[in-house]
C-alpha cells in the first residue's frame, strides 16, 4: 500500500471517527438521563481515544507540499470533535440538570 492511500484511509477513519462520536452525543438527546454510563458513553470513549493514533497515522504519512489537501480531513475532523464535545457540555450540565429538578 502506498503512503498516499495510507494518507487518504486514515483521513476516512479519523472523519468517521470523529462524526460517530458526535452522532452518539446527539442519540443521548433522545434519551433519558440514566443513573450509570449506557453503552453510548462507551462508544464515545472508544472512539474519542481511537482518534488520537489515526491522527498521528495522518500526519506521518500527510503530503506536506500540499497543506491544504492535510487540512481538509482534519478541519472536519476537529469542527465534528467540538460539536460532539460542546453537545456533550450541553447536555449534562443543562439538560440533564433542569430535567433533575
Amino acid at each position: 500500500m502506498q503512503v498516499q492511500q495510507i494518507n487518504r484511509a486514515s483521513g476516512m477513519v479519523l472523519i468517521a471517527l470523529s462524526v460517530t462520536a458526535l452522532l452518539t452525543v446527539l442519540s443521548g438527546y433522545a434519551q433519558q438521563p440514566q443513573a450509570d454510563e449506557g453503552t453510548g458513553a462507551h462508544i464515545f470513549q472508544l472512539s474519542v481515544v481511537a482518534c488520537v493514533p489515526t491522527i498521528l497515522l495522518f500526519l506521518a504519512t500527510a503530503d506536506w507540499t500540499r497543506p491544504l489537501r492535510g487540512a481538509r480531513p482534519l478541519a472536519l475532523s476537529a469542527a465534528a470533535l467540538a460539536l460532539a464535545f460542546g453537545a456533550l457540555y450541553y447536555l449534562e450540565h443543562y439538560r440533564w440538570a433542569a430535567s433533575r429538578g
